[in-house]
Order: C-alpha cells, then structure tokens, then sequence
C-alpha cells in the first residue's frame, strides 16, 4: 500500500509560480512512476506529467504544459514535485498525484495509488 499527500496548491496570478509536492509513504517509493494529473470542474481528470521509476531518468509531459511544468522526484525523501511556471487561468484544477509500479504510463486508469489533491487556481 502506498499513501499519497499532496500540497503547495493555492491561489496565483497569471504568470505566476506554484510548486507542488506529494510525500509517499509506505512501499518503496523509487519503485514507481509517479504522475500529475489535474481535474477542472466539469471535465475529466487529464494527464500532466511523468517521471520513470528509480532515479526518474526519464519524464513526459502534456503538451500545452511543455517548458513551463517540470516534474522531479527526490527518492531520499519519498517526494515527488510538480513545478509550474508561466501559469495560465486554463491551469486551474484539483491536481493529483498518483503512483504505478513498473513502467510509466499517461492514463489515469493505469495508476494504483492517488492523493486526495491539492487545489490551484489562477486568476486573471
């Protein structure tokens, strides 16, 4: 089993800055994929990013979030982060984090494991 919690959402300008973290606790964390999703109201809960297992060699991102979000992991402290730049009123959502075992993957239905969320919301 695996417990998930996020923080760092609140309220930002346009072209403001927001990084986000999920702790993980419980099986080992450098195990997982761990991913970003978000969920605006009235639309489904939608890919943002990835970061592979082990030392996160490798990360994928949506396309409209490419160059502005990074996703990174920190194994020693069982924490992944989502850092968003550039933040446009179209981000704001409940943001997830979520983890899988094996090998990274973009749809929500794949993940095992989710945080209860962390809300973002920009203003114009």
């Amino acid at each position: 089993q695996v417990q998930l919690v996020e923080s760092g959402g609140g309220l930002v300008q346009a072209g403001g800055s927001l990084r986000l973290s999920c702790a993980a606790s419980g099986r080992t964390f450098s195990s997982f994929a761990m991913g970003w999703f978000r969920q605006a109201p009235g639309k489904e809960r939608e890919f943002v990013a990835v970061i592979t297992w082990g030392g996160g060699r490798n990360t994928y991102y949506e396309d409209s979030v490419k160059d502005r979000f990074t996703i990174s992991r920190d194994n020693a402290k069982n924490t992944v982060y989502l850092q968003m730049n550039s933040l446009q009123p179209e981000a704001t959502a409940v943001y997830y984090c979520a983890a899988k075992s094996s090998v990274s993957s973009r749809p929500p239905v794949t993940y095992d494991y989710w945080g209860q969320g962390t809300q973002v919301t920009v203003s114009s």
